[in-house]
């Protein structure tokens, strides 16, 4: 450990969980090393990541957004993390929790805000919603539950097929986890030896049902069977970071897919239909917050450590819940996007042409 009175060349070494491993000898380091500089990037993502998150039920409330909206608050660690193990050339799928990740991958809170609201400044121009928010080698948000997957194993063989050697990172949760498609597509990776993470999101309840009482193995990190296998703490982000950090050597070095459960929690409910407290009782969503908060526990790291001062945290906090306003306030006020942009960008490189509307006489044109 080392550290001056300014805080500039602090880093800290951390000691980690352990990993629960399946075919696999050694597995991530159980030491990681948190620079000062990392701490603060991590503490303000995570921390945009839960005012956005809070920013969006309170507009769903308000009957400003509508539609399917699923929140990420609580899960946060899961996305920094994993950033912090790949790189933005690297590609990355996942379902329709989506929200996070559209953030870690280079979207703005101003464009994913106006996106809930369907505002013509939106990252997909208001035509998406919660589910459908997409940036550089980010390819959604994905409505179908599991479909998410062997999409993912696509791009992954085309970073094969390219030989750039990147890999992709396929993204899904514990209700998931139990479709057909996902183990379909694991033998197929696995034959094909191709770069894919994929990654178990284990937030213990699915769409509302306990992971004893919808899956007769609850061992994630292991279906894969042939497939090497990872559990790690997803509230950690330097778990989760070191984690993939492991888990993307493994691909890049041409063994083939590897597979992460991040054992993680969602605060809110499946989605905003959905209270959240049928299943599971308050008093245990309390529970989770007071002891395993992601946010909490970095922050608890760094202040401990002297890696940060309160006071530079409060400004942190104060300059995030600013960018959430003015975003919030943009996403109320930006217009609709007009009718005549109903069918563009339906390609992403051609010429404009003709789309029959809802009936053969109304005509609109789709432009790139």
């Amino acid at each position: 450990m080392v550290c001056d009175h300014s805080y500039s060349f602090f880093s800290l070494c951390v000691l980690l969980q352990k990993v629960d491993l399946h075919r696999l000898e050694e597995g991530p380091p159980l030491t990681s090393t948190l620079t000062r500089e990392e701490g603060l990037k991590y503490y303000r993502t995570m921390q945009t990541i839960r005012r956005m998150e809070l920013k969006a039920d309170q507009l769903y409330k308000q009957k400003i957004i509508r539609g399917f909206c699923h929140l990420y608050d609580g899960q946060e660690a899961c996305a920094v993390g994993i950033e912090g193990g790949i790189t933005l050339s690297d590609h990355l799928i996942t379902a329709y929790r989506a929200h996070g990740y559209t953030l870690t991958r280079g979207g703005t809170v101003r464009e994913i805000m106006a996106e809930l609201t369907g505002r013509r400044g939106g990252i997909a121009k208001g035509k998406g919603g919660s589910m459908h928010m997409y940036t550089k080698n980010f390819y959604g948000g994905n409505g179908i539950v599991g479909a998410q997957v062997p999409l993912g194993a696509g791009v992954a063989l085309a970073c094969k097929y390219l030989g750039n050697d990147q890999l992709c990172v396929s993204l899904y949760g514990d209700g998931a986890a139990n479709q057909g498609q996902i183990f379909e597509t694991y033998n197929m990776s696995s034959l094909w030896k191709l770069p894919i993470i994929f990654i178990c999101e284990n937030n213990q309840y699915a769409m509302g049902t306990s992971v004893e009482r919808s899956a007769a193995s609850t061992e994630y990190y292991k279906r894969g069977d042939y497939i090497p296998g990872i559990r790690v703490d997803g509230m950690d982000v330097l778990c989760v970071r070191e984690a993939t950090k492991f888990a993307a050597a493994h691909c890049r070095s041409g063994k083939g897919p590897i597979l992460m459960e991040l054992q993680t929690y969602r605060y809110h409910g499946h989605s905003m239909s959905d209270p959240g407290v049928s299943y599971r009782t308050r008093e245990e969503i309390q529970e989770v917050r007071s002891k395993s908060d992601p946010i909490s526990m970095l922050k608890d790291r760094m202040l401990s450590n002297n890696m940060a001062s309160i006071e530079e945290l409060k400004e942190i906090d104060i300059a995030v819940r600013k960018e959430i306003e003015d975003a919030a306030q943009f996403a109320t006020t930006d217009p609709e996007p007009p009718l005549d942009d109903l069918c563009s960008h339906i390609f992403a490189n051609d010429q404009p042409f003709e789309v029959r509307g809802a009936t053969p006489w109304t005509k609109l044109t789709s432009t790139s």
